[in-house]
């Protein structure tokens, strides 16, 4: 593979390592349901929910609203920087109407939702947060001096968004209108959007989050076409194709967002490597859903519905369920990402990327 280069014109002039502490005070999330702490559970009429047992069983011993059993990669990217996880958004803008909140949280906050995807129409008849309305929520936090200016240049940025829209792409339900490059292009047109707008409201500290093996998750029984004993190659060719696009615009940054840093985690290699030597993470499973059904990858049922399976031991499962990664591989991503090589995570890890003065 060719090595990438990443020009940082006098990193190391500006670059202190904090002894002691973090210089992180706050993370403020967008994307889909690999972040999603609970928005959507507030959201009426919103289909893509995960506010019901088993989901939380194995750490939080409820269900939250994130689609997994525990703690999603952000929750543990905030503990390692010793601050509180991130509450949802519209968990937040509740109590403050109904007055048991004052103030927004000064460590950050989430605005992921589940279902939502890079591109505006993906799973609007679910009654998601699309990725254009999370960065609006966000942007009116700012022009309402919601939150301090000084803080958000301090925080990081995590975004992660564009399974959905891939996965998408190939239901059987009517011909897309775009091949699938010009299809990858409108989804890092909206990425570039994002950034441009994010980087305006005072965002410095960015983390673009590759996509994982999207072929892969159980869910692919699901589609007529999708093979069951490999992964699903048509499907993570446009995967690959996106997260090369994402790289791109990471290497980008020093040219097009002046005083900002951008690192692209590497999570489809990581996951990749689970699945090539799971004995060495702790799997023993890579390729079905510890929560699901009977059929082929355990991919046709969401977890907690009438008729569900679940399996002894989540921890030795690549999948939670159907779509989403257990704690215990979240927990394995995020140390890669947190003090990674550049393997994992470039051109910086989230560690060193914590610990930047920017001035």
């Amino acid at each position: 593979m060719e090595e990438r280069l990443y020009l940082y014109p006098l990193l190391l002039s500006f670059l202190v390592l904090v002894a002691h502490s973090h210089d992180v005070p706050a993370i403020f999330i967008f994307g889909d349901s690999i972040f999603d702490a609970g928005n959507n559970q507030f959201i009426k009429n919103c289909t893509a929910r995960a506010d019901f047992l088993p989901y939380g069983l194995n750490y939080f011993h409820r269900p939250t609203g994130r689609f997994t059993n525990g703690r999603t990669v952000a929750d543990f990217i905030a503990e390692s920087l010793d601050i509180k996880m991130q509450i949802p958004y519209l968990q937040v803008q509740m109590e403050i109407l109904n007055g048991s909140r004052k103030d927004y949280p000064s460590n950050g906050v989430n605005f992921a939702s589940a279902g939502s995807g890079v591109l505006r129409a993906t799973n609007r008849d679910m009654e998601v947060i699309s990725l254009q309305m999370q960065l609006r929520q966000f942007q009116a936090l700012i022009e309402q001096n919601q939150v301090n200016k000084k803080l958000v240049q301090k925080s990081l940025f995590f975004l992660e968004s564009g399974s959905n829209d891939i996965f998408n792409y190939f239901l059987p339900l009517e011909p897309q209108e775009l091949d699938p490059r010009s299809y990858v292009q409108s989804m890092l047109a909206e990425i570039r959007h994002f950034l441009n707008q994010t980087h305006r409201l005072g965002a410095r500290r960015i983390a673009l989050f590759s996509l994982g093996p999207v072929g892969c998750v159980p869910a692919r029984a699901l589609l007529p076409r999708a093979p069951l004993h490999k992964c699903f190659g048509r499907m993570n060719k446009m995967v690959k194709d996106f997260n090369s696009g994402l790289e791109d615009i990471v290497m980008d940054f020093p040219n097009k967002y002046p005083g900002a840093v951008g690192v692209y985690g590497a999570v489809y290699d990581v996951v990749q490597l689970f699945r090539a030597i799971p004995a060495r993470y702790g799997f023993l499973n890579v390729t079905s859903a510890c929560c699901g059904d009977d059929g082929p990858l355990g991919g046709s049922l969401q977890c907690g519905k009438k008729g569900y399976k679940i399996c002894g031991n989540p921890n030795q499962f690549l999948f939670w369920d159907y779509f989403h990664p257990s704690e215990h591989a979240y927990k394995l991503i995020s140390k890669a990402l947190w003090a990674g090589k550049r393997s994992q995570i470039r051109p910086l890890n989230l560690k060193t990327l914590s610990h930047l003065n920017r001035g």
